[in-house]
C-alpha cells in the first residue's frame, strides 16, 4: 500500500465530495462529511456514474444515475438499485493535506 495526496482540507466545503483520480487506480470519491475526509471508490457498483457528481444527503452518497445511495462511512448500500457495496480506502490528513491509501 502507499499513500498519495488527494487534495487541501481547504479545498473542500463542508459536506463535499470531489473526484481524485490516481495514475494505475479506478477513480476515487474524497467526501468531507461533518470535519472528517472519507474516501471509496467513484464509480457506482450499480452503474457506470461517477458519485462525485452525486449529492450528499446525511451520511449518504446518492448516485446520480438511478438514485441509489451509499454509506459514505462504510461504504455499504443505502438504497436500490444498488445492491453491492462500495470499496473504501483509508484517508489521513497531515499538514492540512488529505492523503489516501492506495494499492500500490
Amino acid at each position: 500500500m502507499k499513500e498519495v495526496p488527494a487534495f487541501s482540507v481547504d479545498d473542500f466545503a463542508e459536506n463535499e465530495v470531489r473526484q481524485l483520480i490516481v495514475e494505475g487506480h479506478a477513480p476515487i470519491a474524497i467526501y468531507s462529511l461533518a470535519g472528517e475526509f472519507f474516501a471509496t471508490e467513484d464509480t457506482c457498483t450499480h452503474g457506470e456514474a461517477s458519485l462525485a457528481e452525486g449529492d450528499i444527503d446525511g451520511d449518504e452518497i446518492v448516485c446520480p444515475f438511478h438514485m441509489g445511495s451509499f454509506d459514505i462511512r462504510t461504504g455499504e448500500v443505502c438504497s436500490a438499485p444498488c445492491v453491492s457495496p462500495l470499496k473504501t480506502y483509508k484517508v489521513r490528513i497531515d499538514q492540512n493535506t488529505v492523503y489516501v491509501e492506495v494499492a500500490q
